[in-house]
């Protein structure tokens, strides 16, 4: 039996109310990338579908979770999201739920991870497929790598997964994660993560990294830190055909007096495969390496108004310099900087610094709605550079997010007159809010706004209501 319903009177158990805020419209650009129906099957494929005639079914859970995380990221409560559904039955005539949130939780928590995941890789890739040949960098699809960490409640189900820092003493830090994200260059969007504890063995960002090198593909150029500059990672990107531009490792030294000379500060090198075994490869593995890399140096120096200048030296497989010259390099890895502005955005703006779950398998339900959240929003965005003639990293994100939330209950239960007025206004809001290009802009880490001058704590609240009652 189908859960979707053709009949826009009556949707209470229709995976519409999700899509359809994110330009599902026919006609427009990317109005294929995460159907309704594509949802559906996520969750059919994963057994993650439930509760077809009750309240908290599938799709009205996932378009509750999904608008909770973009209202001011996780500070919006589960209340604030049942009130979203006693509104959307309200006007869909559908059964109003209590003011408990307590079945709404429990209704969360049946959310298939695997399809959070699912869907938030393929929102990623039929955008990168469907992406505008002006928005790649010469014409390849460039991802963009980084790693990043986030906390989440101080339960002991959280601490046992993600033990809190050493140095922390019991009960006065809070359990972390560590993550290591693939982004596109060209949309934006995530195309996978992997995450660990912060801590232990194989946890580190190169090591989760390797989880999820499935979603590069051949031809493929990776941006990367000096951290994953080493030769293990690099020649498994080669094997699988996927270029890569990196900053050489604080640890490895450049001679230009050496190698093929390419040019000023630009030459030819052979990396050699390294004697011993890395403990986490088999050697089977080790075997597979190749016993040399021919890898493309480049030291170029970065001058910054005020600032001292700095010099940088970046290894890269796309060695023919008539194809890309020293400065097209240059401007790749600079494009760098672009994967810190998306976590940025995705750990403030969705607040993804610090989850809310209390539990393990809850905090990934999370993790993956916030990303498929965030995936969505790249979504509209690129609709609106696209029909706007504009490049997606050109326009905001935020207030992308709150263009969405203006009017998704008005789409979700019908109750706008036309669709496709209300899409044109909103491309046509979200393509007019241009970011401002302030290259070289140095602001002081500091707050004029004194907050709550409270201690921090540095033992548990069990010590300190101890020392409350002996004073």
């Amino acid at each position: 039996m189908t859960i979707i319903d053709t009949n826009r009177t009556h949707r209470k158990n229709s995976f519409d109310a999700v899509a359809d805020p994110f330009l599902g419209q026919p006609g427009l650009p990317f109005a294929e990338v995460l159907t309704a129906e594509a949802i559906e099957q996520a969750f059919a494929e994963n057994d993650g579908l439930f509760g077809q005639d009750d309240l908290f079914s599938t799709p009205i859970v996932l378009w509750a979770f999904l608008a909770q995380v973009l209202r001011d990221g996780k500070g919006a409560a589960c209340a604030a999201a049942v009130a979203d559904i006693a509104t959307y039955m309200q006007q869909t005539g559908g059964p109003m739920p209590s003011g408990d949130t307590g079945d709404y939780c429990r209704a969360r928590a049946k959310l298939s991870p695997r399809a959070l995941r699912s869907l938030t890789v393929e929102a990623a890739e039929h955008l990168e497929d469907a992406a505008d040949p002006s928005w790649l960098w010469h014409g390849l699809h460039a991802k963009l790598i980084d790693g990043f960490t986030f906390t989440m409640p101080d339960t002991p189900e959280n601490q046992r997964a993600f033990p809190q820092q050493k140095s922390q003493k019991p009960g006065a830090g809070f359990p972390i994660a560590r993550a290591a994200a693939v982004l596109s260059l060209a949309t934006g969007a995530i195309c996978d993560l992997a995450v660990g504890p912060y801590q232990g063995k194989q946890t580190g960002e190169g090591a989760l990294l390797r989880e999820i090198l499935g979603c590069l593909k051949d031809g493929d150029v990776a941006v990367l830190d000096r951290y994953f500059c080493s030769f293990p990672l690099l020649a498994n990107l080669l094997g699988r055909g996927v270029h890569f531009c990196t900053r050489l490792h604080h640890r490895r030294s450049a001679d230009f007096r050496r190698g093929k000379r390419l040019g000023k500060d630009d030459h030819l090198v052979t990396w050699t495969r390294p004697r011993q075994r890395p403990p986490w490869m088999s050697e089977e593995l080790y075997q597979q390496m190749p016993e040399t890399l021919t890898l493309r140096e480049i030291r170029f120096h970065v001058a910054v108004p005020g600032r001292r200048t700095e010099t940088l030296i970046v290894v890269t497989s796309l060695i023919d310099p008539m194809t890309w010259s020293k400065e097209d390099i240059a401007e790749l890895y600079g494009f760098r900087w672009n994967v810190e502005l998306d976590i940025r955005v995705i750990k403030q703006t969705l607040r993804l610094d610090h989850l809310r779950c209390k539990t393990p398998a809850m905090v990934r339900r999370e993790l993956w709605v916030t990303l498929l959240a965030y995936n969505l929003i790249r979504k509209l965005i690129a609709t609106a550079a696209a029909v706007h003639g504009k490049q997606p990293r050109q326009l905001g994100f935020t207030l992308a997010c709150q263009t969405v939330l203006s009017s998704w209950m008005l789409v979700a239960t019908g109750g706008c007159r036309d669709h496709g007025a209300l899409y044109q206004s909103m491309l046509a809001r979200i393509a007019a809010n241009v970011v401002a290009d302030r290259p070289g802009r140095i602001e002081p880490r500091v707050i004029k706004r004194r907050r709550d001058h409270y201690p921090l704590m540095h033992s548990s609240r069990k010590e300190l209501r101890k020392k409350l009652h002996v004073t």
